[in-house]
């Protein structure tokens, strides 16, 4: 069944969050987080694959997509502040939590903060681990240089990110970054976006933080990784296993955006997944007033 899908706003702390949300409120919620430099848009086709069933609620950070700017200087904890606030006003008591490249750190945060939230852990191809970081990424994290940071929002390394490491280039949609690049352009965006490059280090500082929250915790875990990924490595995979040895690890041959490429095979895994968490993962949802 193809779902509804609704395209929404809701005010959080002064910026208007936009959001895609689809699925039955009663089912199993799963909160989408997105990547660099992209936004809700890029779980289309997950949505459309997976929305009939389950709930899915996907919004943008703010400084991406359609949601609003914050105020002053953007970074990891401020967006992750953001998410929170969005989980709140939307009235999402329990989710399991997609993550895929920003979605890691934002994610990870709101799980740390507020770990009753979370009934289990999808992992898409965002690192949590010394191990899974490249040689470009230690580069990328290494550089203070707002100039150095801002070489990396042009379109042909936008493009780069979505074919990088792909199997049949003909399977991915042009739309994604194409989209991804009109947002950049606009007034302001590409700052933002060099604000949260050169705040990326703090990612790294909070890693061991991370591991000790899935050591504890051990969260239900699916792990999908593009193995061609030129940004995080799948050794940045197969360490999910370290700390949560039941996770689930499925390794594709495509790159960082792997749902492009690897759709039909990675839906499944995710459905199968929630349904997994059973009664667990049933949403309890505080009424919207």
């Amino acid at each position: 069944m193809i779902p509804q899908v609704f395209h929404r706003h809701v005010d959080v702390d002064g910026v208007r969050v936009f959001y895609r949300e689809a699925g039955p409120a009663a089912a199993p919620t799963l909160l989408l987080l997105h990547g660099f430099p992209s936004a809700s848009h890029q779980f289309r086709r997950l949505i459309d694959a997976l929305g009939g069933r389950f709930h899915l609620v996907a919004p943008d950070y703010p400084g991406f997509g359609h949601s609003g700017d914050l105020d002053g200087r953007h970074t990891f904890d401020r967006l992750a502040d953001t998410v929170e606030g969005f989980v709140d006003a939307l009235g999402l008591r329990r989710f399991a939590l997609y993550a895929f490249d920003f979605g890691g750190p934002v994610g990870f945060r709101l799980a740390v903060r507020r770990p009753e939230l979370v009934t289990g852990l999808v992992v898409q191809n965002a690192n949590a681990y010394v191990d899974g970081l490249s040689d470009a990424a230690r580069a990328f994290i290494a550089n203070d240089d707002r100039a150095v940071a801002a070489g990396f929002m042009t379109l042909a390394a936008t493009r780069g990110q979505y074919e990088d490491g792909v199997t049949d280039p003909a399977l991915v949609s042009p739309d994604g970054w194409t989209l991804d690049q009109h947002f950049l352009d606009l007034p302001g965006r590409a700052d933002i976006q060099v604000d949260l490059a050169l705040d990326y280090r703090s990612n790294v500082d909070r890693y061991p933080e991370w591991q000790e929250w899935l050591r504890t915790a051990q969260p239900p875990t699916l792990v999908v990784w593009g193995r061609g990924d030129a940004i995080f490595t799948e050794d940045g995979a197969k360490a999910y296993l370290r700390d949560v040895p039941d996770a689930e690890l499925h390794l594709f041959d495509t790159g960082h955006f792997a749902l492009e490429e690897c759709l039909p095979e990675i839906a499944p895994l995710v459905a199968a997944f929630l349904d997994r968490l059973g009664a667990d993962a049933q949403e309890s949802r505080t009424p919207r007033s």
